[in-house]
């Protein structure tokens, strides 16, 4: 059933720009780069990582995308929801808050790069290169984020 407050949404804005026919290679290098960046990284946890990115960033096609791949990946609802304010629940083991610390300091970079305890703790919570390739999906998620705000990329309509 859907709700009165449903029947009232808006179009999101119109696409910018098609960035996949438009930069073509660039968009099938990305791809490759994603897939390569999540070898070695539990699907769950990288999804998670996904969602905090997009939320700090405010991309609504990510977060659109990735919490229904989380969904997929065998993620629990009530986890998804309190992404946003994860330090203030008990949801997330010690390895998964160092990597969404980690997540929120490469993301919010301008706000004084990434702390020394914050990249401790994440190399105290993952191997050299399970590290390496969290960092990688926390970069190539960012790069997502960048393309899909700045060309208005939207999430397709629900049913």
């Amino acid at each position: 059933m859907t709700s009165a407050l449903h029947q009232q949404t808006v179009p999101a804005p119109a696409p910018r720009l098609a960035f996949s026919q438009a930069a073509a290679d660039v968009y099938q290098a990305m791809l490759q780069l994603t897939g390569a960046s999540q070898r070695g990284i539990d699907p769950a946890l990288a999804e998670l990582v996904k969602i905090r990115a997009s939320l700090i960033n405010g991309c609504a096609f990510c977060i659109d995308m990735h919490t229904t791949d989380a969904r997929k990946a065998g993620e629990e609802e009530h986890r998804i929801y309190a992404l946003a304010a994860w330090r203030e629940t008990p949801y997330y083991t010690a390895r998964e808050r160092a990597a969404l610390a980690l997540t929120e300091a490469i993301t919010l970079l301008t706000e004084g790069h990434v702390p020394d305890a914050v990249y401790q703790e994440a190399a105290d919570r993952f191997d050299e290169a399970e590290l390496a390739q969290l960092i990688s999906v926390i970069a190539t998620i960012n790069a997502w984020n960048r393309i899909a705000v700045s060309t208005r990329m939207s999430p397709a309509p629900k049913a």
